[in-house]
């Protein structure tokens, strides 16, 4: 196995696509001569040409469009949206037209079409660089939302976004794209899509997140661990569409405490989803209300601010002890 960082790892599935499959196309802006704003498409102009790997104007609507009707036409579009928060000019094409392709054609037509777009903080960008909007695109019905955490998952959930007859937003935490790295197999490797992984078992109290914010949750763990004896279980969601709520609630039966972690804003968001799901499934196993460790309700601020707005090791440690608490 390779030890690869997230980058590489994302690189590594784009390269498989196109060498598996000759109707797969990455489209976006500067993916091809500038390989990317984050290089992931790094050599991949080289190796395939202009025709797989097509750069673009300023035009996400363009993409998203061209896209879609590359789908009807046979092909398996990867579009690029260098920032999440540029995706919004594509989203009356991805609203529109790709989340409904499937039912306006009562099936004749799917459209099997991964959009790609970095998102949140603390890598000291701007605004509209920075921001955690995925509840925007979990909203949509026909839209499945990824979101890996790691070098090995993205490469895998990659694949199986690539391998899906339908819409896929693909959410990576562009925090996370250099921040380490870990063994990715050689061989192709793809994972489900809708399944939570279990990355830490244990039986005090459940905490739940996904993408940039399980490393500030996997280092409180360990603190929660070694300074106060607390057995917390960890969850990795993996995907915000499908929610995987059986796994969510068999967590939360066993602990009987719960956390929620994610850079998005607190309003209606992810966590909330996650909330009304044990609520529904599991509140008479709960010892104790439910906390949200999440970003707060306003714009991502500048640099000097940002890190302060983001879910860290603290916040995590004093939400899991006031559950423990109760």
């Amino acid at each position: 196995m390779a030890m690869l960082n997230m980058a590489k790892a994302l690189n590594l599935a784009l390269r498989e696509a196109l060498a598996e499959n000759d109707k797969a196309i990455i489209l976006g802006q500067d993916v091809g001569y500038d390989e990317g704003v984050f290089r992931i498409t790094e050599g991949l102009l080289k190796q395939f040409g202009e025709e797989r790997v097509v750069d673009f104007p300023v035009a996400e609507s363009a993409i998203i469009g061209l896209a879609i009707g590359l789908c009807v036409t046979g092909y398996t579009p990867i579009c690029e949206m260098q920032f999440s928060g540029f995706g919004y000019h594509g989203f009356h094409q991805i609203e529109s037209h790709a989340t409904r392709l499937r039912n306006r054609t009562r099936g004749r037509f799917t459209c099997p079409m991964v959009i790609r777009m970095p998102y949140g903080g603390g890598i000291r960008a701007i605004e509209h660089h920075s921001e955690s909007r995925e509840t925007i695109w979990a909203h949509l019905p026909g839209m499945k939302v990824v979101i890996p955490s790691g070098p090995r998952n993205a490469r895998a959930l990659l694949r199986a976004s690539i391998h899906d007859p339908d819409p896929v937003m693909f959410y990576e935490p562009k925090a996370s794209y250099r921040a380490f790295r870990e063994e990715v197999p050689d061989e192709p490797e793809t994972m489900e899509i809708g399944k939570a992984k279990v990355v830490r078992e244990g039986s005090d109290v459940t905490i739940i997140s996904y993408g940039a914010s399980m490393r500030p949750v996997l280092e409180a763990a360990e603190e929660l661990e070694e300074d106060h004896g607390v057995d917390a279980e960890l969850i990795d969601l993996l995907s915000l569409v499908p929610l995987d709520r059986d796994t969510i609630n068999a967590s939360v039966r066993k602990t009987g405490r719960c956390v929620v972690v994610h850079e998005a804003p607190k309003h209606i968001g992810p966590a909330a989803e996650v909330v009304a799901g044990i609520v529904e499934d599991s509140l008479l196993y709960l010892e104790a209300p439910i906390e949200r460790v999440t970003g707060y309700d306003l714009v991502l601020p500048f640099f000097n601010s940002e890190l302060p707005f983001m879910p860290d090791v603290r916040k995590v440690v004093s939400a899991t002890q006031k559950v423990l608490s109760f």
